[in-house]
């Protein structure tokens, strides 16, 4: 094999591959034509053609139902020498617009490396001699064998721009799904909030989110703003304890020039800036008393007063506001106004924590494994069923948030293509201690050689089928499809021998009421 063969292995782009190949094969064969082609559903296509009138051979799709060369060498993977005036398999019908017709076809398959056929490669002598093409059989095996080993690289090319492409469709995908606030849930008391989320995105009054860090409340202010009438409007955003009380007056409400010290010129603030659209304010339980009566009075007048002007202004905007503390509690400790929480939780809304909606852990540990891989432009990894397990029986006080910051972690640090038990952080297994090492239930695990009989023997037949069914519960992450596909027996019998045992999804146990 030469260097200019040799470089076909350093081609990733499929085309350009094709037509390096073509080009190496009619060079060393010394003939004017060659085509490429692959079977695509009923029929076999040509992608590549060089040579005279290539153009007008490109693009051609033979019936798979009519005979050809390529459909035969295809069918049997094996090569074939065909003499085009009496080969019965030659599809004619292809050459009739052609000026320059073929004389002789020599065409080889195009192996995957599982030796699966993808497709053929034909090499076309148009001369009325037909002399140009080299039949001895010992130079056609060993040119078989360069065949082979350059559809592999071809194969391989193929393959690579195909999870390309693939992870190009993610990426936009992704990019999409950023734009449309994807919020990934399906447990009843998050499906709840999002129902409530999609009745107030159609009204025009405040709203109150409450919830712990990292349940994503940002979210669902972003879903109420895209989902109302303002969506076209201004969504802008002010963390209420990420800067001082100064700076987050004047940032609100703006300023006039000599307000203070370093105002050179008129600033209008936050308000202003969103007038018709939607302000969401994060951490409001953290904002100053001061400041809390300058947002009461947006909230009964839709007006504001800049810094060291004398005149209000008319504004109109809708405030979402989150808060992470106990707002009643801070009223009772007059850290809060009364008035003030009236005002903004006119529609409340509460998300629950992450281990109050478990069964969706799992769904939102596949959406940032996919997530990040396309950002780090890797393969996803997978989760083993043990650490998945570990993940649902986990607290996670840092809610969402910890979780994906968690997945960055283990894409980065586990080496494998499945993550497991061993990789997670210590914190993390240690939190999921109510399961045994092997991840199942240890409420049927005895002591001593005859521990686990003689619990059974002790448990009565319910007692029996109820640790069976929550084992298996807890082996799928209590998605009952999949238990009841494991146990053997259809969906329905299985929820209906849950509802008799009085079997309840429970965090880290079930109800026995």
């Amino acid at each position: 094999m030469n260097q200019s063969n040799l470089e076909l292995f350093k081609v990733l782009n499929p085309e350009t591959l094709l037509i390096k190949f073509l080009n190496s094969i009619l060079k060393i064969h010394n003939v004017q034509r060659g085509s490429i082609w692959i079977k695509k559903e009923d029929s076999y296509l040509c992608i590549e053609a060089a040579g005279t009138q290539c153009e007008q051979i490109k693009g051609v799709a033979l019936d798979a139902r009519h005979p050809s060369i390529v459909g035969w060498v295809i069918e049997n993977k094996k090569m074939t020498v065909a003499e085009t005036k009496s080969d019965r398999r030659h599809y004619k019908e292809v050459e009739d617009k052609l000026a320059v017709k073929s004389s002789m076809i020599l065409c080889f398959p195009l192996f995957f490396r599982d030796k699966k056929v993808y497709g053929a490669v034909q090499i076309i002598d148009t001369t009325p001699e037909k002399n140009n093409l080299n039949l001895d059989a010992a130079y056609l095996e060993q040119f078989q064998n360069l065949v082979d080993i350059c559809s592999i690289a071809l194969s391989n090319a193929i393959l690579y721009s195909n999870e390309r492409k693939k992870t190009l469709t993610l990426r936009n995908a992704l990019k999409e799904s950023r734009n449309e606030n994807l919020i990934i849930g399906q447990s009843p008391g998050f499906q709840q909030c999002l129902n409530l989320v999609k009745s107030y995105a159609g009204t025009e009054f405040h709203v109150l989110i409450t919830g712990e860090s990292g349940t994503g409340k940002e979210l669902i202010a972003e879903r109420i703003h895209s989902q109302s009438d303002r969506k076209d409007k201004p969504f802008l955003v002010q963390n209420c304890s990420a800067i001082p009380e100064t700076l987050l007056e004047s940032e609100l409400f703006g300023y006039k020039k000599g307000a203070f010290t370093g105002a050179n010129k008129d600033k209008i603030g936050l308000f202003e800036a969103a007038n018709r659209g939607t302000v969401f304010l994060d951490e409001i339980g953290d904002m100053p008393m001061s400041i809390q009566a300058g947002l009461l009075r947006v909230l009964q007048k839709n007006e504001i007063k800049p810094l060291g002007d004398t005149r209000t202004k008319i504004i109109d905007v809708r405030i979402v506001a989150a808060t992470n503390k106990d707002i009643k509690q801070m009223i009772a400790e007059n850290s809060f106004r009364q008035d003030l929480f009236y005002r903004l939780s006119v529609l409340p809304v509460h998300l629950p924590a992450l281990k109050e909606r478990r069964e969706d852990i799992p769904l939102l540990v596949r959406h940032f494994l996919e997530k990040e891989a396309i950002k780090a432009g890797l393969l996803e990894k997978k989760v083993s069923t043990q650490t998945m397990q570990y993940l649902v029986a986990y607290s996670w006080p840092g809610n969402i948030r910890e979780l994906e910051n968690l997945i960055r972690y283990l894409m980065v640090t586990a080496d494998d293509e499945v993550i497991e038990l061993i990789n997670l952080p210590l914190h993390v297994r240690e939190g999921g201690s109510s399961l045994d090492p092997s991840g199942s239930v240890g409420e049927i695990q005895g002591n001593g050689p005859n521990g686990f009989q003689d619990n059974l023997s002790s448990m009565t037949w319910p007692q029996l089928e109820k640790e069976y069914v929550v084992s298996l519960l807890k082996k799928h992450n209590w998605n009952i499809t999949w238990a009841a596909r494991s146990s053997g027996i259809n969906r329905s019998t299985f929820a209906s021998r849950m509802r008799k045992l009085n079997i309840r999804r429970n965090p880290g146990s079930y109800s026995e009421a």
